[in-house]
């Protein structure tokens, strides 16, 4: 099932981003997310060994048996976008505008979700892929995305950074087509998939069939 990771991030809302101590750890943390429901999962630069970390979760699958959409942030260099993009990611994510990044993606046919705070730079990087990544989220909160949907009403806007969980439905609410969090998903099993479980909204027609209905 060949899901975009557009359409799997959009029906996992959550996009949990995972900044660990190394391989792997990163590899644990990602095994765990994916028993619990969540597919798609960013990795970042910020992890010794990331590379690493993101060949050996490539080839795992999700709780439904679908292949892992394993992404990596943090990608500002051409470098760490053809490294991360040789270990199989499935997308890149930077959290500022990121040229080379975008080249090297445009180059490759990789998805590359730009990072942007300020209208022009958000506007720039979905003109260029359709959706864009909102750094530092907690900044402008989610009146701020609610603005710039009025302006970009077509625009995947992922915010993140200062976002709990427990505040995802606000940023939802307010237009993001996921909420990137970094930290305070619960370490328990149970409260974990309940977590995915509470957010999930059905894919694509390439998961009709597999996946549960909420």
């Amino acid at each position: 099932m060949s899901c975009h990771p557009y359409a799997a991030i959009t029906a996992q809302r959550l996009l949990p981003v995972l900044r660990n101590a190394d391989a792997d750890e990163a590899v644990r943390h990602t095994t765990a997310l994916l028993a619990a429901g969540c597919r798609a999962v960013e990795l970042t630069t910020s992890t010794p060994g990331w590379a690493e970390a993101v060949a050996r979760t490539v080839p795992l699958t999700d709780a439904q048996g679908r292949p892992a959409l394993i992404g990596v942030g943090t990608v500002t260099t051409a470098l760490a976008a053809r490294t991360a993009l040789d270990a199989g990611a499935a997308f890149l994510i930077s959290p500022y505008p990121a040229p080379e990044v975008r080249e090297v993606a445009e180059e490759r046919g990789a998805v590359f979700i730009e990072g942007g705070f300020t209208p022009g730079e958000i506007a720039s990087a979905v003109r260029s892929a359709g959706a864009a990544k909102v750094f530092p989220a907690h900044v402008g909160g989610p009146q701020f995305i609610r603005s710039l949907k009025a302006v970009l009403p077509e625009a995947l806007i992922i915010p993140t950074g200062g976002i709990a969980p427990g505040e995802v439905r606000d940023w939802l609410a307010a237009g993001a087509a996921a909420v990137g969090i970094g930290s305070g998903l619960p370490a328990d099993p149970g409260e974990l998939a309940a977590v995915f479980a509470d957010l999930a909204q059905p894919c694509c027609g390439d998961c009709a069939g597999t996946e549960r209905r909420p």
